[in-house]
């Protein structure tokens, strides 16, 4: 992330603005006079969360979703992202007459605690310095980004979530809203995520933190006072994730061994297959929006997840007395998070006996598929939140053509 970047994100991010489409982007400050207590002992005040949202919060305040975006995801969920220019990244599932309908629900998203598109991160100026923080931000958990997430649910005056939904770290965070706050979530989706971080996973982030540690521009964290940025360290951390987020049959299907633009190999070291050309341009584009500290924070928070250990590592205690109707959702080519950490959670909610669904949806596509034109995920969804609307008491939705 460059300085001019850096000036992006905050321009990227008002109070409140509606942009005439029905997409409110806003931001809250939390003053240092309540500042925010952090699991790991540290308190941190001010500071700030960026969030969008879409529709209309009806009179009794009950028809509020929040969705939880993940790792390198922001609170442009369903519209332009100002910052890329690309739709958002879940702008096929959130929308008018779309699995989650903003005709119908409230829709909030916000950029996670330790994020850098407007909510308070290591980017962001420390008040008692005045330069960016960088590595004097306090490290972060979960449950730090859940804790400031229910200060802004309840700066917009909500009292009980109809639903919160999210995917991988998104998931995660759907699972501690779960056991933080079981008055306050009616329905809870979580998709594509597991109750604590496995060993392969901390490996494959502690592997990305030492590629941006390692370059040379990281600067011990110092980097956006010194006017660089560790582009080739973070493009490496990016790479290695985002393999994690294919499948073999998704990367066999879409560039197989095939060569990039030539007739055959260089016998050079350039980006000679399709593959290698294709992680180079996700890396390349990855470090315009997105800050490598942040990278370092939001990993570290993963890594530390463990929701057993939270509850005397016995995973139905963190359930125990929830009245919260669930939707766990796995996807069955998805190795970061495979389909039995989904089983284990449910059987935890089984064990306490919550009201709890199951869906493995068969896909090529790997983790990334709940991110994805997925049908049966999309049918899944829209089921399950019709199924709550109706225990709740809200309108249905009108019937599509073709739907009859």
């Amino acid at each position: 992330m460059t300085a001019d970047t850096s000036e992006e994100f905050k321009k990227a991010v008002v109070s409140p603005v509606d942009d005439g489409s029905g997409v409110v982007r806003a931001s809250v400050d939390f003053p240092a006079s309540e500042p925010l207590k952090l699991d790991s002992g540290s308190e941190l005040g001010p500071f700030t969360i960026a969030y969008n949202t879409y529709g209309t919060l009806n009179a009794a305040k009950s028809n509020a979703i929040l969705i939880c975006h993940a790792l390198t995801g922001d609170q442009h969920v369903a519209n332009i992202n100002p910052l890329t220019g690309k739709p958002g990244w879940w702008s096929h599932l959130v929308g008018p007459g779309k699995p989650i309908d903003t005709d119908r629900f409230f829709v909030i998203c916000s950029n996670i605690l330790g994020g850098c598109l407007g909510s308070t991160g290591p980017a962001s100026i420390n008040p008692a310095t005045g330069k960016s923080f960088g590595l004097n931000f306090p490290v972060i958990t979960i449950g730090d980004m859940v804790e400031a997430q229910s200060r802004l649910i309840d700066h917009l005056g909500i009292d009980q979530l109809f639903a919160v939904i999210g995917g991988s770290m998104g998931g995660m965070q759907v699972l501690e809203w779960a056991a933080r706050y079981k008055d306050r979530v009616f329905a809870a989706v979580p998709i594509a995520t597991a109750a604590w971080h496995s060993p392969q996973n901390i490996a494959f982030h502690e592997v990305g933190r030492q590629a941006v540690m390692a370059d040379p521009e990281w600067k011990r964290g110092d980097y956006l006072d010194q006017g660089v940025v560790p582009r080739n360290g973070l493009a490496v951390a990016r790479m290695a994730a985002h393999i994690t987020y294919l499948s073999e049959d998704a990367l066999h299907e879409k560039f197989g061994r095939n060569l990039q633009n030539r007739a055959d190999r260089t016998f050079s070291f350039d980006a000679d297959f399709q593959v290698e050309s294709y992680l180079r341009h996700q890396g390349s584009t990855f470090v315009d929006r997105f800050d490598a500290n942040s990278y370092l924070y939001i990993t570290r928070a993963m890594d530390y997840f463990d929701l057993a250990a939270e509850h005397g590592d016995v995973l139905a205690n963190a359930f125990r007395g929830t009245r919260t109707r669930f939707c766990v959702v796995s996807f069955t080519s998805d190795w970061l998070y495979p389909t039995r950490e989904s089983r284990e959670i449910v059987q935890a909610l089984n064990a306490v006996a919550a009201n709890v669904s199951f869906v493995e949806i068969e896909s090529n596509a790997g983790h990334d598929a709940f991110l994805l034109d997925e049908p049966e995920f999309f049918a899944t969804v829209r089921g399950f939140i019709e199924s709550c609307a109706t225990r709740r008491g809200l309108p249905l939705a009108p019937i599509a053509d073709g739907d009859a």
